[in-house]
């Protein structure tokens, strides 16, 4: 190639990065520990699920029984097909963590806060599309797992007050995943979904060159100079970038070669399997409505702890620990306590609430929304106010630090949650020893 045509191909490249990056960043802001690169790998994954996509569709064709029998070829005759099928799924399910565990880091270093509250926002709305798209992408192989985990996923919608039958049935096209809810499901995961995803994105890259870059890390109590020394984003933020993502590319490439995208046989309506789960994302979900009642579980929780996500930076908005994971020394402390606790009590509450619990067998006159909803709810809740005056009279804490300590816990909890649903579920949803589970019920 001649150096004239080189010399404009690294000029685009580089206007490319500049657009999405400032000239200069802090040197503290490339310390891997602080941001352990996650929110670009969860830009590096779009573009990989949106690459391998565009060659799925190829060779895809959203109508049942075709679409399962265009998996069968994929994975049988289309050179590399079975690859760029697995590279696609698998990127899939990492984005989730990934994009999860970024908003984890934002929220641990505080870099939610006032000016970046409408970014944290932002950050929200594109989880659920990531989850969105997931969701809608987990149909098109029209096979067993995938046909009853939708089923089960999009029951869930249905229990939502006055709208959910109208909304369930808008989703399937009908009263029961069909034909039609494939097609749906296909025209929202290529192109409405991920038209979102990438405008957000796009807005979201830049909005956080808008609010001033990236938070600066810092220890507990330091206060930062004027001073900061600032280098290149060319080379040195870009030559990180590279690195982590041809690493990330190769881990995706051997886990891909190793394991298959998991295909079942073709859907069947008239077979059920036991027990029938929704996806591993929605696990934790489904656990909470095995304890509540649906409109509690599926609706009031989910709708609460949304809420409560995007109005964090306006509950907690002071700015001194900004870029300080755990906030202060005694945060990391009061973090701890709070992943233990969520430990500790989360199984046993499930445990309890299995084995001992009987709240509609004990009121067997009230309303079930009452008597295994609003009751089981506010015991809950009344021992998180116990917690919470316990952490703000005896041990002293601050705003900051209950804000954190709550967050870890809830979100510790969820995670439980979802690995009880995941490993811990057996035949009727009934708890199981992972180890003891019957053949063939595993989730």
């Amino acid at each position: 190639m001649p150096d004239d045509d080189r010399g404009r191909m690294r000029m685009v490249v580089d206007n490319i990065v500049l657009h999405i990056h400032p000239t200069k960043v802090p040197k503290r802001t490339l310390r891997f520990t602080y941001t352990w690169g996650l929110g670009g790998l969860s830009a590096f994954l779009l573009v990989l699920l949106i690459s391998t996509g565009v060659l799925l569709e190829m060779h895809y064709t959203p109508s049942a029984p075709q679409a399962y029998l265009d998996m069968l070829q994929l994975e049988s005759q289309v050179p590399f097909g079975s690859f760029i099928r697995a590279i696609h799924h698998w990127a899939a399910n990492l984005l989730i963590v990934t994009v999860t565990l970024h908003m984890l880091r934002v929220f641990l270093t505080g870099a939610y806060k006032p000016p970046r509250g409408t970014n944290w926002v932002v950050g929200i709305l594109l989880f659920l599309l990531v989850v969105g798209a997931n969701f809608t992408g987990y149909l098109l192989p029209w096979d067993q797992l995938a046909y009853w985990a939708i089923t089960v996923g999009t029951g869930i919608i249905s229990y939502v007050p006055f709208i959910g039958d109208t909304l369930s049935r808008l989703l399937l096209g009908g009263s029961e995943v069909s034909g039609r809810t494939l097609l749906n499901f296909y025209t929202l995961h290529i192109s409405v979904i991920p038209i979102s995803i990438v405008l957000l994105a796009s807005y979201h890259f830049w909005r956080i060159r808008k609010d001033g870059g990236l938070t600066i890390p810092k220890a507990p109590g330091e206060v930062l100079g004027r001073g900061l020394e600032r280098v290149t984003t060319i080379p040195n933020l870009v030559r990180c970038e590279v690195v982590y993502a041809l690493i990330w590319s190769a881990l995706l490439v051997g886990w891909a070669m190793w394991v298959p995208a998991p295909l079942e046989g073709i859907a069947n309506p008239n077979v059920s399997p036991n027990p029938a789960k929704a996806p591993w994302y929605f696990a934790g979900l489904q656990e909470l409505l095995l304890h509540f009642h649906p409109v509690i579980a599926a609706i009031f929780i989910p709708t609460v702890a949304l809420i409560a996500l995007a109005a964090l930076p306006w509950l907690d908005p002071f700015p001194e620990n900004v870029g300080t994971y755990f906030r202060t020394r005694r945060g990391r402390y009061l973090s701890l306590m709070a992943v233990g606790l969520a430990l500790l009590l989360t199984p046993a509450w499930v445990a309890a609430d299995a084995f001992l619990l009987d709240w509609v067998g004990w009121l067997p006159d009230w309303p079930t929304w009452i008597s295994n909803g609003i009751l089981p709810l506010a015991f809950l809740v009344a021992g998180a106010v116990l917690l919470h005056s316990f952490l703000r009279l005896t041990l002293k804490t601050t705003h900051e630090e209950r804000v954190l300590f709550w967050f870890i816990f809830f979100f510790t909890a969820f995670v439980v949650l979802t690995i009880i649903g995941i490993f811990f579920r057996g035949p009727n949803m009934d708890l199981y020893w992972p180890w003891a589970m019957p053949t063939g019920t595993h989730g």
